[in-house]
C-alpha cells in the first residue's frame, strides 16, 4: 500500500495539472494591433492559412514565418518574412529573438497551435523577458478528439521538461 500512494499521488498532480495547463491555454487571439509584428511557428498545416487571415485583417502588421516547415511564397509577400532554419520551438525562440532586437519590437504576436502556445510563449519570454508576447493561438479543429488529446499531453510533457530546464529535444 505504501508503494502504491507515491504513485497515486505522482499521477493526481499529473492529472490536475494537465487540467491546469489546459484550463490556462489562451482560447482566441489578444487584441492584434495594425501595425504588430506577427511571428507564426510552423508545424502545424493550420498555423500558416490562420496567419495569413489575421495578416488581412491587420493591413500595416509584418509577418515572420519561423521554422523548418516555412518554405513556398505567399500572397503579399511584400509583408512576409520566412526564417526557415530553426528546427525546434527553442530554435524557433532565439530566432524571433534575433529579429526582436534587430528591428526593436518590444511587442510581438504569436500565432501557433493552442496546445503549443504556453511552451512556445514562455521559451519566447526566457529569451526576451522585455517583450510582450502576445498569444493568437490557432484551434484545434477538423481533429478527433483522441488525436487532440494525445497532442495535449504530449506538449504537456514537453512543457513540464521545459520548466525543468531542457529546452532542446
Amino acid at each position: 500500500m505504501k508503494l502504491l500512494t507515491p504513485s497515486l499521488l505522482v499521477i493526481s498532480f499529473f492529472v490536475i495539472g494537465g487540467m491546469v495547463f489546459k484550463a490556462t491555454t489562451p482560447r482566441q487571439c489578444t487584441e492584434i494591433l495594425s501595425d504588430d509584428t506577427i511571428f507564426v511557428l510552423t508545424g502545424d498545416m493550420r498555423r500558416i492559412p490562420f496567419a495569413m487571415r489575421q495578416l488581412r485583417k491587420h493591413q500595416d502588421a509584418d509577418l515572420y514565418i519561423i521554422g523548418a516547415g516555412a518554405n513556398g511564397s505567399f500572397e503579399m509577400a511584400r509583408r512576409v518574412t520566412i526564417e526557415s532554419k530553426s528546427k525546434s520551438t527553442y530554435q524557433n525562440a532565439l530566432a524571433i529573438k534575433e529579429i526582436a532586437k534587430e528591428t526593436g519590437l518590444d511587442r510581438i504576436v504569436l500565432i501557433t497551435t493552442e496546445d503549443h502556445i504556453n511552451r512556445a510563449r514562455y521559451l519566447i519570454r526566457q529569451e526576451i523577458p522585455e517583450t510582450e508576447v502576445i498569444s493568437c493561438p490557432v484551434p484545434l479543429t477538423d481533429m478527433p478528439v483522441t488525436k487532440r488529446l494525445e497532442r495535449w499531453v504530449i506538449e504537456y510533457i514537453k512543457y513540464i521538461v521545459t520548466l525543468l530546464g531542457i529546452k532542446e529535444g
